[in-house]
């Protein structure tokens, strides 16, 4: 099969919904993930990335969602109850090389009062099964050396760690960050989809924010 990128389109799991990126959506995700917790970890360039306002937001969105080829998503619970059609967060598949078959899962943030659920799960049974099923096979996974939180997320789900980029990008602050680089191929996609699935299938019912 050859690689092709995908052309945008909705994704719809059972707790979960992700709508290719508009500027609508904008005010939504300021909502979910412009938090200091957020930024903590490294997202967007770390803490001094991190917008102040809806209008710092939206200049922020506009350089680091949907760059060239990129497929941003903004994603939603569904299911049903009071939070359904909640943004709870973002995640893109990018870095398209057709050629050699590679992608790369990243620019991911989800509302901390989302953490631990199902959430992540299932976002990312949608994006890598995106990526496996338009011919690519190998998925990369990043996070900030720093991160242990999305490190132990990343490694949770199945995905190979690789080693670290050492001074591979530039903070915020003008610190370099160290990434620390997963990967998924598709020799591992079935033993990822089945451990994925495995997870999902605990869930009762559809998710429910915690308090903020």
């Amino acid at each position: 099969m050859i690689a092709t990128i995908p052309e945008p389109a909705s994704l719809v799991g059972t707790f979960l919904r992700l709508d290719p990126m508009t500027s609508d959506d904008h005010p939504g995700l300021f909502n979910a993930i412009a938090t200091p917790d957020v930024f903590a970890g490294g997202y967007g360039g770390g803490p001094a990335g991190l917008p102040r306002d809806l209008d710092a937001f939206t200049r922020f969105a506009a350089g680091y969602f949907n760059q060239g080829t990129n497929r941003s998503f903004t994603i939603r619970l569904i299911g049903g109850g009071d939070a359904d059609g909640l943004i709870v967060g973002t995640s893109t598949l990018g870095d398209f090389d057709e050629a050699n078959e590679h992608a790369h899962l990243g620019w991911t943030a989800y509302s901390p009062t989302v953490w631990g659920s199902a959430v992540n799960s299932e976002a990312k049974l949608l994006l890598l099964g995106l990526a496996f099923d338009s011919g690519f096979g190998r998925v990369k996974i990043q996070a900030d050396e720093r991160n242990e939180r999305s490190r132990a997320a990343i490694a949770g789900i199945g995905a190979t760690f690789e080693g670290l980029i050492r001074r591979d990008k530039r903070r915020a602050d003008g610190t370099w960050r160290t990434t620390a680089q997963f990967s998924v191929i598709l020799d591992d996609w079935p033993d990822v989809r089945a451990h994925l699935e495995a997870r999902l299938s605990r869930q009762v019912g559809p998710v429910v924010p915690r308090p903020s």
